[in-house]
């Protein structure tokens, strides 16, 4: 019962077995009697007029219960269907465009079953003014409870394809937002652009705009299968780099993208004789364009292209399926959905494919991008920081202290910088080796960093010296540099260098407002060594330093 092809469905073929008339629209609508039908060859003339169409049930094996009849065609303004009964009985059920009632039925079907379901059927009449094209017309019979199921069975697979599509859509679209790629905007819109196109064919669009129903839903269905193929090809075509594919092979298939939306959407408009002519350039034109479009695919796969290698993998379903319905007539297969509902699905296919390849692209850039910031990160670090002791060095201390004096001028704080000697570190080295010495630089450092914050930086500037920034106010600098002094006096190296005594050597000075960090530096450093020539171990301000007679460089007392 569930067979795609459903079998349990009887076609019923435009042949001789249709007997026809065609009368002016003017004439009585419902006599029956009146109308003499000929059975042969295709009716003619009728796209004006009213077109007849009366069939035998009894030659289609509908047997038990009275059959319905669904019409697969809505491009007409006008519908009746008279079911004759043994009994000499006539049932009138009619729609119009713009009003199918409850006769509308998924995959643009509308059913007509008899309410009189014991009396025997002895024929079917159709009465259609206006019809677009007879050869488009499609005709099944089916028992009524079978019809229900197949109806059932066609809006479950309609109602799960939309949905899809309008996930990937939105997906999409979100996706071209965040990473501003061009062919993601296009296949968003090319999914969105199914997506509407499916619901109309569908008649789902029914529910919301029912007087759509008919020529005017056929004829906007046919606009946005046009679209839809060009909007996949610009969405191919753009995802392609150019220097991935041949300009030539590019342009070829944009122009049959263009030309198949040339065609297609002013056909639209096409009534009669003209749809069938249209009918086979439209055909040629989208198959060119699938041809054009997998040409390029295939050639930027080849050229290394993982967009290419990703649409190549989303667009065969699709690429089949359309190829299939423009090579293969289909009719009323898979649940009376026929074609169309094929192509649902492809497209819902595609368009997940491509959702979870750019999503599994984008994860894979964006975890590149967080390694590539992770290393720029550490590199920033290490350039900033001092390899041994691991707080900054002289790079890092000078641009962080320029951050932390330019918030002491917007604070009107002062800034205080002190330079710190290792004492007799020379001694160290040489007594002990360089390895106790570089435990000893290590440990002063971890100590000196517990002051490193928001108000406060820390800094080897080389060798045995160090740097602390401050613009801390709630305390004088000396009083400040005599606890770090002490701090430091109080850690402990016997693990290093035994009960060897390490202390250090302070000089500070102090600005406020617009500080020059250059002119403290040389201030600092001449308190420094005042300090180291006046016994070691101590602290010295700058302002209760003698300037130096002449300038010059200091020599050098460190140790």
């Amino acid at each position: 019962m569930f067979a795609p092809w459903a079998a349990f469905a009887v076609p019923i073929p435009l042949d001789s077995r249709i007997c026809h008339a065609v009368s002016p629209l003017e004439g009585p609508s419902g006599a029956l009697a009146a109308i003499r039908f000929r059975c042969g060859a295709a009716p003619s003339g009728y796209q004006s007029a009213r077109l007849w169409l009366q069939l035998d049930p009894q030659r289609y094996r509908i047997r038990g219960e009275a059959p319905t009849l669904l019409v697969h065609q809505t491009r007409f303004d006008r519908l009746a269907v008279a079911f004759r009964y043994a009994d000499g009985s006539i049932e009138w059920q009619e729609v119009r465009a713009g009003a199918f009632g409850d006769h509308w039925r998924p995959g643009a079907q509308i059913a007509f079953t008899p309410r009189d379901q014991k009396t025997a059927l002895t024929s079917i009449t159709l009465r259609v003014d206006r019809l677009a094209s007879y050869p488009l017309l499609r005709l099944r019979l089916l028992r009524a409870g079978e019809a229900d199921i197949e109806t059932a069975v066609l809006g479950g697979l309609v109602g799960a394809a939309l949905t899809l599509l309008l996930a990937g859509a939105a997906y999409n679209l979100s996706l071209a937002l965040g990473t501003r790629r061009a062919y993601l905007g296009w296949q968003g819109a090319w999914a969105a652009t199914v997506f509407l196109w499916g619901a109309i064919w569908s008649q789902f669009g029914l529910l919301l705009l029912p007087g759509m129903a008919g020529t005017t839903a056929a004829q906007t269905s046919t606009a946005l299968s046009a679209l839809s193929i060009l909007l996949a090809t610009l969405s191919a075509i753009s995802a392609l780099e150019k220097g991935r594919i041949p300009g030539p092979l590019r342009a070829t298939a944009l122009a049959l993208g263009i030309a198949v939306a040339a065609i297609g959407i002013p056909a639209t408009l096409a009534r009669g004789p003209l749809i069938e002519s249209i009918a086979s350039p439209l055909a040629a034109a989208v198959l060119g364009n699938l041809g054009a479009v997998l040409a390029c695919l295939i050639v930027g796969a080849r050229r290394g292209s993982v967009e290419a290698r990703d649409l190549l993998a989303a667009w065969s379903v699709p690429m089949a399926a359309l190829a299939l319905t423009q090579l293969v007539d289909l009719g009323t297969l898979f649940w009376g959905g026929g074609a169309q509902i094929l192509v649902l699905f492809a497209s819902a296919w595609q368009t997940l494919w491509l959702s979870f390849a750019a999503s599994r692209r984008l994860a894979r850039m964006r975890t590149e991008r967080d390694l590539a910031l992770a290393a720029e990160a550490r590199a920033s670090r290490l350039a900033e920081h001092d390899p041994l002791t691991a707080i900054r060095n002289r790079r890092g201390f000078l641009e962080a202290a320029d951050a932390l004096i330019a918030t002491a001028a917007r604070n009107q704080m002062s800034v205080a910088l002190l330079l710190v000697d290792i004492d007799r570190f020379k001694a160290i080295n040489d007594e002990h080796g360089h390895d106790a010495g570089d435990v000893v630089l290590c440990t002063i450092a971890a100590r000196l960093a517990r002051w490193e914050g928001p108000s406060c930086v820390v800094a080897r500037l080389g060798g045995e010296e160090f740097a602390l920034l401050t613009i801390a106010a709630d305390r004088p600098a000396l009083a400040f540099a005599e606890l770090v002094r002490e701090a430091i006096a109080a850690c402990d190296h016997r693990a290093a260098i035994g009960d060897r005594r390490v202390t250090i050597s302070i000089g500070v000075a102090e600005g406020r407002h617009r500080v020059d960090f250059a002119a403290l530096y040389r201030e600092a450093d001449r308190a420094l060594y005042a300090a180291k020539r006046g016994g070691r171990n101590q602290v010295r301000h700058a302002d209760k330093v003698p300037a130096p007679v002449a300038s010059g460089q200091r020599p050098a007392a460190t140790g």
